[in-house]
């Protein structure tokens, strides 16, 4: 009887401590970061625009009529907006050639304080493994499972949009 008692006590005093215990709010709710990939609305001298929001090669002929190389060209290219269960999730790929050069958000909303909090965690690291690994086949950061769901979805569409894997 006297262990009954103690079972009882101790999963009810368990039990009022993590009722009772509050996460902190966010310090600060500013921008997430973009590593740098600013929106463009000027093209470039080398591309112009299409009406899909990629860019191609604008051909120039020189005086002379000589076969120039062929220019690498750099496209930006947004992917899908990914609406998940905490919030809305778009990127915008920049890709040179066949490589990744720069990623960022278009869009990356959170429906409360602790989406928010999450987002501004896994940000970053979905961006830098990005560039790291080439594709949108990259890992799932810890405690932000649909923020991670959602950037991959988006990711993908902008890189099946530039034809890459």
């Amino acid at each position: 009887m006297k262990r009954f008692a103690l079972a009882l006590f101790g999963t009810v005093g368990g039990l009022l401590a993590l009722l009772g215990f509050k996460t902190h709010s966010p310090t600060s709710s500013g921008p997430l970061p973009d590593q740098g990939l600013a929106p463009t609305g000027m093209p470039t001298s080398t591309s112009r625009t299409d009406s899909g929001g990629t860019t191609t090669p604008s051909r120039s002929r020189s005086a002379t009529h000589r076969a120039t190389p062929p220019t690498v060209t750099t496209r930006h290219i947004t992917g899908q907006a990914v609406t998940t269960r905490y919030g809305v999730v778009q990127v915008k790929v920049t890709v040179r050639g066949s490589k990744i050069t720069d990623v960022g958000f278009v869009q990356l909303t959170a429906f409360d304080a602790q989406s928010q909090q999450i987002n501004s965690y896994a940000a970053p690291q979905l961006l830098q493994e990005t560039l790291a690994t080439q594709s949108a086949n990259i890992d799932t950061v810890s405690g932000a499972t649909y923020t991670s769901d959602g950037y991959r979805q988006s990711l993908q569409s902008a890189l099946d949009k530039a034809a890459l894997r």
